[in-house]
């Protein structure tokens, strides 16, 4: 490999050897040598030139090593649900016949013709879109989840006379059972060496949001409360996230969920009837209402907590840890507060009232299990804020059950909401093609780089 040094306005072309000594060169001119310091190079003809390595051999050397061969390599290993598969494991079932003869049959194969850089990163960024694919689909599952989730919860409340927190309390005996898959995982339960302690926070907010949200069905509206609790999540989660761990949302996403935030707030707007009441306001329901409405504020910043602390322990917490965690936390929690609030107990007494019971927690487990696998790739506010569709998809499902007219605020706050979610949706799957083919552009001008 050839390269030109200037001193002062002449021109010196040398070979690299592996011998050559470090030379200090004069940022004057003229160049005068200092005493001591070595500054031949090897010339031609001079003993051990053509020991250098040529530049057919570093380009073999760099082929060996770039990015180019791992790029191949990583085409093999399919995605699986929640991450890749281990080549490790893979690699020790192949059979080891064939030695360096197979091992250099699959490198031609794989440096065939149409195997280049370009094609190579058509199918890793197809993967890449696939496996977003899988999260937002999952994501709005969840959201579609917590809207049934939230209509179960007043059926039961208004047919069957279930306590929201009784439900809670059943719903976290049952979610017990996910104990099973860090188990056969051969993972410890309660978290790897190291991360218990805040895994066990992460677990405490979970159910402390869960208990005040559900808590806060007694005092306030079903549809108030959960309305408070996402609009309060999703300001939070991203003050938190920023805070916290450091993470910054986009102008494009900021103005999405700020458009998000501003729906909720018109579907909490109070309706004529509330607003043009010349009746005077009971000090006992008055202080009620702001009770509700100040219990799911705050289940909304523990939420928040919540999202941000699993965002931090992505990477050593997997998905039924996390859910045992709040399960088992919330069968300490709940039980505390059904006394706090004096809340009576009503066993389901018939079988449609236990089969509500079963949805309402396998809606619970799916909301859970798509929200936080999101976490694993995506913002916690960006999390939260997808799952703000659970509003519209409650409202239309509560006309289907239970028929109510909803107000004008109401129905343009919940499209403002349906609207932001899919342009947010929109943003992240349908990137620019500029972009793309500029990101590409600058990929390959890396991998085609010498300078690794």
């Amino acid at each position: 490999m050839e390269s030109t040094h200037l001193l002062g306005s002449s021109k010196k072309r040398v070979k690299i050897h592996p011998h050559t000594v470090t030379a200090k060169y004069a940022t004057h001119t003229p160049y005068s040598p200092q005493p001591g310091v070595h500054t031949h190079f090897p010339q031609p003809g001079d003993e051990g030139y053509d020991d250098a390595p040529s530049f057919e051999d570093f380009g073999s050397f760099l082929e060996e090593t770039s990015d180019k061969k791992r790029l191949t390599d990583g085409r093999k290993w399919p995605l699986t649900l929640f991450g890749s598969r281990d080549k490790d494991q893979d690699k020790a079932q192949k059979p080891q016949a064939g030695g360096a003869a197979a091992e250099a049959g699959e490198a031609k194969a794989a440096k065939g013709p149409g195997k280049g850089v370009g094609e190579q990163l058509a199918s890793f960024g197809e993967a890449s879109v696939s496996a977003s694919r899988l999260t937002w689909v999952g994501l709005l599952g969840a959201a579609l989840a917590h809207g049934c989730l939230i209509v179960l919860t007043r059926l039961a409340s208004d047919r069957f006379s279930l306590g929201p927190l009784f439900l809670l309390l059943v719903r976290s005996i049952v979610q017990l059972l996910s104990v099973a898959v860090p188990l056969h995982r051969g993972e410890n339960p309660f978290g790897p060496d190291g991360y218990r302690l805040r895994l066990l926070c992460y677990g405490i907010a979970y159910s402390l949001s869960l208990c005040c949200a559900y808590s806060s069905l007694t005092f306030v509206s079903p549809g108030d409360a959960t309305t408070t609790w996402r609009l309060a999540t999703t300001a939070l989660s991203a003050t938190l996230a920023f805070l916290l761990l450091e993470e910054r949302l986009g102008l494009a996403d900021g103005i999405t969920l700020a458009a998000g935030l501003c729906g909720l707030g018109l579907v909490l707007l109070p309706n004529e009837d509330e607003s043009n009441s010349d009746s005077p306001t009971d000090p006992v329901a008055f202080w009620r209402g702001a009770f509700g409405w100040s219990l799911s504020a705050v289940a909304g910043l523990w939420m928040a907590l919540a999202l941000v602390g699993y965002r931090s322990l992505k990477e050593r917490v997997g998905v039924g840890t996390a859910l045992f965690t709040i399960s088992w936390t919330g069968c300490l929690l709940t039980p505390g507060a059904l006394a706090l609030l004096q809340e009576g107990w009503s066993w389901p007494m018939s079988a449609p009232a236990w089969a509500l019971v079963l949805g309402l927690v396998a809606c619970s487990v799916a909301a859970f299990l798509g929200m936080t696998h999101a976490l694993t790739r995506l913002h916690p506010a960006l999390v939260s804020a997808s799952q703000s569709l659970e509003i519209p998809v409650a409202m239309v499902l509560h006309l289907a059950v239970l028929p109510s007219l909803p107000t004008a605020p109401e129905v343009v706050g919940n499209v403002m909401v349906l609207l932001s979610v899919v342009w947010l949706v929109a943003m992240k799957l349908l990137p620019s093609r500029g972009g793309g083919r500029r990101q590409r552009e600058e990929y390959e001008e890396i991998l085609d780089s010498p300078i690794k």
